[in-house]
């Protein structure tokens, strides 16, 4: 399935996971395309991560930086990557925000948040 034109080649999406009582939570989240899916990564501990263990159903949207959604919104299905495909999704995601990364490691390093545990989200979207 090909990635809309509307968030192909976006810096930001919306991306809009379920609580287990149906709500929507919108998190702005840089993300990668790659095969025609969208690629994101957050933390293993984070409220997004948990949501779509639970629940695979997503929505995405572009948004600005501050989550303002700028265009239509994708429904989706949303898996977590087993580990030995992290790497093609982390690539990705360097090769589009690698000056942005570099400069937050450094930053997040002095407070140890690098060192949490990151996984890879791959968002299959249908529009």
């Amino acid at each position: 399935m090909a990635i809309p034109r509307e968030i192909h080649r976006q810096k930001y999406i919306s991306l809009a996971t379920f609580r287990k009582n149906g709500a929507a939570v919108y998190t702005p989240i840089w993300f990668a395309e790659q095969n025609g899916k969208l690629c994101v990564m957050t933390r293993n501990d984070s409220g997004k991560y948990k949501r779509i263990r639970n629940s695979s159903r997503v929505k995405v949207a572009p948004c600005t930086m501050r989550g303002k959604i700028t265009g239509p919104e994708f429904d989706g299905t949303a898996r977590v990557l087993s580990a030995e495909q992290w790497g093609q999704a982390r690539e990705a995601l360097h090769r589009k925000y690698w000056l942005k990364l570099i400069g937050l490691c450094r930053i997040f390093n002095q407070a140890l948040i690098c060192r949490c545990s990151f996984a890879p989200v791959t968002i299959f979207c249908f529009p």
